[in-house]
């Protein structure tokens, strides 16, 4: 049984491997085709908010193969350290003032 076990750990290695992979991969992704970094600008209801963090698990594919613009979280850009994080979800759109 210790050839099983052996197996058994590596494939949970590079299955660990795999989904860290992909999750770069995505956050890459949010980066370049959307403008998203983390602390980036974005609109929601009017209202600006500095992006605290990105679900790319909330990401889909779509049929033209592409993924669909993640759910994310921040805080009101206006005053970002007396607020708790909001959940804005996917209706948001970048600030014209960020920059990647």
């Amino acid at each position: 049984m210790e050839y099983g076990e052996s197996v058994h750990k590596v494939l949970l290695r590079k299955i660990r491997k795999a989904e860290q992979d992909l999750m770069q991969l995505k956050l890459d992704y949010c980066r370049f085709v959307f403008g998203l970094t983390h602390r980036a600008r974005v609109v929601s209801g009017g209202t600006v908010y500095l992006v605290l963090s990105v679900d790319v698990e909330s990401m889909v594919s779509t049929e033209d193969g592409g993924l669909t613009r993640p759910s994310v979280a921040g805080v009101p850009a206006n005053k970002p350290s007396q607020e708790m994080p909001v959940q804005l979800g996917t209706d948001w759109v970048l600030d014209q003032n960020t920059k990647v």
